[in-house]
């Protein structure tokens, strides 16, 4: 009797084909240390959402990218005061209510092969890869700059700079030159929470973006590399400088412009 009741209590086990136990039925028992498949299934599902995140971000991109073909787009840094509620100023107008003194100094003083390339200066940018400093200086193009100012973050690093470089390509084949330069000059940051031509010919100067002189152009011109800490309307002597050297080259770029033409 012992071993019978023994008998009963015990699990009916067989081996299968493969070795493997199986109770009543043929169906299987999990094998002592075999890992169970749920846990695979969830590591694949999150290693596809890895693989599928930059792709759903090219996609937004792409799509924002035709959205701004037609609707001028604000800047990070905008969506960063808006967020935390800090003032922003910024009328968006047409390229062709701005004056071209303008257009002409900002081409002078930050990108004058800009009808050339097609987004990206290799020729400057190669020049910096050798330099030691790196991308802290230098080769960034009015159409980089663009890209950089409506899809990515402020700072200066080698990942942003990598991904200027595509953004910039996309940017030039989708918008064109006019398209560029138009959000270019409606995204510039002039001053704190000044955005835009327009904008920042009001602050500065108290007029339209379309009456602004080649001096007051080229003060505009000089400040975009530290627009903080450089005033056009109270300039320094260094920002007048700039504003010289700028004004001076004015007539050397004005012939590389027939790409901004009708």
């Amino acid at each position: 009797m012992g071993n019978e009741s023994v008998a009963v209590g015990r699990i009916d086990r067989t081996r299968g084909p493969d070795g493997a136990a199986t109770g009543p039925g043929g169906r299987d028992l999990p094998r002592a240390g075999r890992p169970r498949s749920g846990g695979r299934g969830r590591a694949r599902r999150v290693a596809g959402l890895i693989l599928l995140l930059p792709i759903l971000g090219l996609a937004v991109i792409v799509f924002l990218a035709l959205v701004y073909s037609a609707l001028t787009p604000p800047s990070t840094l905008m969506l960063g005061r808006w967020l935390t509620g800090q003032p922003v100023q910024r009328t968006a107008v047409p390229l062709d209510a701005i004056s071209p003194h303008l257009v002409q100094a900002v081409i002078a003083s930050e990108d004058q092969r800009f009808c050339a390339h097609r987004g990206v200066d290799w020729t400057a940018l190669r020049d910096v890869v050798d330099d030691e400093e790196g991308p802290s200086r230098g080769a960034s193009t009015i159409t980089m700059q663009t890209v950089k100012n409506v899809f990515l973050w402020p700072g200066r690093s080698y990942i942003r700079k990598g991904l200027e470089i595509p953004l910039a390509m996309l940017a030039d084949a989708l918008w064109g030159k006019r398209r560029v330069m138009e959000i270019y000059l409606n995204v510039a940051e002039w001053g704190e929470g000044v955005f835009g031509a327009q904008a920042a010919a009001r602050h500065w100067f108290g007029k339209d973006a379309r009456a602004l002189t080649r001096g007051e152009a080229a003060l505009l011109a000089a400040t975009l590399p530290n627009p903080i800490e450089r005033s056009a309307g109270k300039p320094s002597r260094g920002v007048r400088a700039a504003a010289a050297r700028i004004q001076g080259r004015l007539g050397q770029v004005e012939g590389l412009m027939g790409c901004l033409r009708r």
